[in-house]
């Protein structure tokens, strides 16, 4: 089921998210080549991937916003998972030099396309990455979801401990009815163990970003 348009949360979600942009491009300024070689605390990723799959996941949303300004519901990544996973596996051979630039120009082009969305664009629908069809009011909160986390996997100090309280709200909302939807009938509600974390603490551990004694794998996102 869709969410319905919350304008002020949409206005809060760009302002939240363009800060965290703000905070990424300046870690990414800073890395050394050594630095932007190094692995990142998702298996498998260097730190330059996980830039580059920054800046391909801002141009997915231009994507996205782009059809439904055209009255269409685009595919996040035209051409499905495969052409996803090719786009960021040429993407990670990108030089630092250009991995930042190209990080930068999809944050402002982003930031952009979202400044010139009208309200019909934004009660627009597409289908993401996922398969999960979405209205276009939510990609704001969305983008903010990959940069605050994925602030975090460059391993960089900021740890889930720093993330926004607003994001930390809005997301436990959101996996709180993830798990619930999830799970069978009499097993809905989070685990005791979870509730009785802080809340910073029991967001990082569903988005499978901190293993706690007790608890099963976090659903991810």
């Amino acid at each position: 089921m869709l969410r319905p348009l919350d304008a002020r949360q949409l206005d809060a979600c760009v302002e939240g998210c363009a800060a965290t942009h703000q905070q990424l491009l300046a870690v990414v300024d800073e890395l050394t080549p050594q630095q932007f070689a190094e692995p990142s605390l998702l298996p498998g990723w260097s730190r330059g991937t996980l830039i580059a799959h920054l800046a391909l996941n801002a141009h997915s949303h231009i994507h996205l916003l782009a059809c439904a300004a055209r009255g269409e519901v685009g595919q996040q990544y035209p051409g499905g998972p495969g052409a996803r996973e090719a786009a960021i596996e040429e993407a990670s051979s990108w030089s630092q030099e250009k991995a930042t630039a190209e990080l930068r120009k999809a944050v402002y082009s982003l930031e952009g396309a979202w400044a010139g969305s009208t309200h019909d664009t934004w009660l627009g629908t597409g289908t993401l990455a996922s398969g999960s069809v979405v209205a276009m009011h939510e990609l704001p909160f969305l983008r903010w979801r990959e940069s605050v986390v994925h602030l975090t996997d460059l391993n960089v100090g900021r740890g889930w401990d720093t993330w926004p309280s607003l994001y930390v709200r809005l997301e436990l909302e959101r996996q709180k009815m993830a798990w619930a939807a999830s799970h069978a009938m009499g097993l809905t509600q989070l685990p005791k163990v979870a509730l009785q974390l802080p809340e910073n603490h029991r967001l990082a551990w569903l988005l499978q970003r901190a293993d706690v004694d007790g608890l099963p794998k976090g659903l991810g996102f």
